[in-house]
């Protein structure tokens, strides 16, 4: 009988974006690109997620380029994947913002262990978008930062959250990062009736880069949340 674990390592290996794109858009694959992430994201879905437990389903927007857009895994850059997680990853070192006020807040919950055991976090688009600038540069995008954009990449993002489904989600209430990503969510909903309740929370790079002293409140207003309590 397949883990959880084995059923995400599985959707990960066949992830393929063949749809349309507008103008200066580009997805980023980072298991094409590296073998050392396919690699680390198996140690870290074999190390949390090797049993059959539902879980809740955390809902981002899609991976940034310094986070699961190396790594594999979703919030988590490769400084906190090996400072807290205990995975090494050598040919990579970035730092990604939001992952430190995910795992500041994983450790306010009870550590890795503890947060993964009830909890997946992953993206309706579960790859990395960047956009070229005028300049020639790539910076991460959004799927909704343009109109065309989010219109070419839906019926992917339909079909993965549908895969994240079949993972054994607890779909009564999911928790969705980021106010405007959750107005996205809730207009697919409510054509495609996935989840039941849809509940927002800030997403944590506007924490960690707006209101840093406010931390701390904001984790423990997450863990209330998550928990009910």
């Amino acid at each position: 009988m397949k883990t959880f674990a084995d059923k995400v390592v599985e959707f990960n290996q066949n992830l393929v974006y063949h749809g349309r794109l507008p103008e200066n858009f580009a997805v980023l694959n980072p298991y094409l690109g590296n073998p050392e992430t396919m690699a680390v994201m198996k140690a870290f879905y074999g190390q949390y997620y090797a049993d059959n437990r539902p879980r809740k389903f955390l809902i981002g927007i899609n991976p940034s380029r310094h986070g699961a857009g190396v790594t594999g895994v979703p919030f988590t850059d490769t400084k906190r994947l090996e400072s807290e997680c205990g995975i090494r990853m050598t040919s990579a070192r970035t730092h990604e913002v939001s992952s430190v006020f995910m795992y500041d807040m994983i450790r306010a919950y009870g550590g890795p262990g503890a947060f993964y055991r009830d909890f997946y976090i992953n993206s309706p688009f579960p790859l990395a978008i960047v956009r070229q600038t005028t300049n020639g540069n790539f910076l991460n995008a959004n799927y909704y930062d343009d109109p065309t954009l989010f219109r070419d990449v839906k019926p992917f993002m339909v079909e993965s959250l549908k895969k994240h489904i079949s993972l054994g989600l607890d779909t009564d209430e999911v928790f969705v990062l980021g106010k405007k990503n959750a107005d996205f969510l809730d207009r697919i909903n409510k054509e495609e009736k996935l989840f039941g309740k849809l509940t927002a929370l800030d997403h944590p790079r506007f924490i960690q880069q707006y209101k840093s002293k406010e931390k701390e409140i904001y984790i423990a207003g997450y863990i209330q949340i998550l928990t009910g309590n």
